[in-house]
């Protein structure tokens, strides 16, 4: 049964990561099995309204004040209008939500059940319990989390700090991982500088991605071995601190800063490296280390979160987050690096076969047939699933629900449902068979020029082949040293050592 689907989530393009990938790869393998995707997210600068991308992907750009990194302020109630006019324009009947740190996710799951319609939550990272920051998201989560039909994480490591922090019960928790399109991610072996063995760092310049453990250990490796440099691509906050450190150390020809990076220029930096380097704290799922090891690069990284859940043993050697054994660690991958015992064909053809987002697609799928098929709490339950979330919070999380149950009923009075015009459906299938006959256009004519350049080039060689005087056949053209191809003889002709060869040609025939 095809399902009208809106993906929401602060987190997406041009705003760059694992979260904004994840969102448009399914989007687009959702799309090719049939249903109707839209995603909802929060305006990017002059970004705002509404914009189509590939197979009619349609993206709502929502005006939203972002307080911090492109996460927006929770205003609980200020998004439900907006909202409600979106899932009625659009028919939707499945709100996905992507990433506990998203305000516009949290509260879309709240007003899409206040509306009577499924919803399912993707979690995307792990939080702590111990600080300030993480207790409020924790509290939060379990507030939304308590009328949800359903939650995706991308690791078992992911699933047991869901399950513990939004006291979930796990039969409703699946696993699905991410994928990866490996034809985006080829090993150029000839990218490759032989002279320097390059490890690449790429990842948001942020605490939680050991920017700290990188400062440190750049330095110690710089000097062990003269013929290691680094190329680190990624922006944010403590990318001072990587230039304070190539500043103090002089290694300005050693340690290549790219600053932000868009997605598409990633492989080109990935080929460059042998090594790939992760030293995050914490990860859920690393996308870095996955589309490196399909680039052909030997991954180190800090054994945290789901990370040992991601490669195969022979592709990843693990450290703890402690600089000594993160340089040690490195220091092994170089020692394989120099010994030539990573195969980058056999990583890229392996990770193939592992990973897909069309395998992530219909594993998504069985889960929308899962929660179709629930039925839909009534009021009364869903009051008393967020009565148990807490003596205190319990009783405001209540107040929450009803307060906003009530503004439901006011929009519907105020704003008939029968008032708001439906979008028109992107036709699908007349898009890809419009693309599909400009393709096979656009090849026959690459066709017919490539016959036309062809039939040319044949006729200028054969021209040139019975210009060639003193020769009795073709097969004394081989005799000419320096002509690789019968190409190369329109340019040979014009050139003096023909000349001079021709003199020395005649010679030996009229020896003979």
């Amino acid at each position: 049964m095809p399902y009208n689907i809106a993906m929401v989530s602060d987190f997406f393009y041009p705003n760059m990561g694992g979260v904004e990938s994840h969102l448009y790869q399914l989007s687009q393998r959702l799309i090719q099995r049939g249903h109707k995707v839209i995603i909802i997210t929060h305006s990017y600068k002059d970004r705002t309204g509404v914009r189509y991308l590939t197979n009619g992907l349609k993206v709502y750009y929502v005006p939203h004040v972002v307080i911090y990194s492109e996460a927006t302020l929770p205003t609980v109630y200020g998004f439900f209008p907006i909202f409600r006019n979106i899932v009625i324009r659009e028919e939707i009947n499945i709100v996905h939500g992507h990433q506990a740190f998203s305000s516009m996710c949290q509260e879309a799951i709240l007003h899409a059940r206040t509306m009577g319609m499924k919803a399912c939550f993707t979690d995307h990272s792990l939080v702590g319990f111990a600080d300030a920051s993480s207790i409020l998201m924790n509290k939060t989560s379990k507030f939304t989390l308590s009328d949800i039909d359903h939650v995706i994480c991308v690791s078992h490591t992911s699933k047991e700090n869901t399950v513990l922090r939004a006291s979930l019960n796990p039969q409703m928790v699946s696993v699905i991982p991410n994928a990866i399109v490996a034809s985006q991610f080829k090993p150029d072996p000839g990218a490759v500088d032989k002279n320097f063995i390059t490890i690449v760092v790429a990842s948001r310049m942020v605490y939680r991605k050991g920017i700290d453990l990188l400062v440190a250990i750049i330095p110690r490796i710089c000097q062990t071995n003269p013929r290691v440099r680094f190329i680190i691509g990624g922006d944010g906050p403590k990318k001072i601190d990587l230039e304070q450190m190539r500043e103090k150390y002089l290694l300005h020809d050693r340690v290549e800063l790219l600053g932000p990076v868009r997605h598409h220029e990633i492989r080109n930096i990935l080929t460059k490296g042998q090594i790939f380097l992760n030293t995050s704290l914490t990860e859920a799922f690393c996308m870095g280390i996955l589309e490196a090891a399909c680039c052909g690069l030997l991954v180190v990284s800090t054994k945290v979160g789901g990370v040992p859940e991601v490669l195969p043993r022979h592709m990843i050697i693990f450290a703890s987050p402690e600089e000594d054994d993160l340089v040690n660690a490195v220091m092994r991958a170089i020692e394989m690096i120099v010994l030539e015992q990573v195969s980058p064909i056999k990583f890229h053809d392996e990770i193939k076969e592992m990973y897909s987002w069309v395998n992530v697609a219909e594993r998504t799928e069985k889960v929308y047939n899962k929660i179709w098929e629930l039925k839909t709490p009534p009021l009364l339950e869903r009051l008393r699933l967020y009565y148990g979330c807490g003596i205190w919070a319990g009783k405001i999380f209540c107040i929450v629900m009803a307060v906003d149950y009530l503004l439901w009923r006011f929009l519907e009075w105020i704003f008939p449902e029968e008032n708001i015009e439906i979008a028109p459906p992107f036709p699908y299938q007349k898009y890809i068979k419009i693309c599909k006959m400009a393709e096979e256009e656009n090849n026959n004519k690459n066709d017919n020029d490539s016959n036309n350049n062809s039939n040319n080039n044949d006729n200028d060689n054969d021209n040139n082949i019975n210009n060639l005087d003193g020769f009795d056949d073709i097969d004394d053209i081989d005799d000419i040293d320096g002509i690789d191809d019968i190409d190369d003889i329109d340019n040979y002709n014009n050139s003096e050592e023909k000349g001079e060869e021709d003199n020395e040609y005649y010679k030996s025939k009229t020896r003979s």
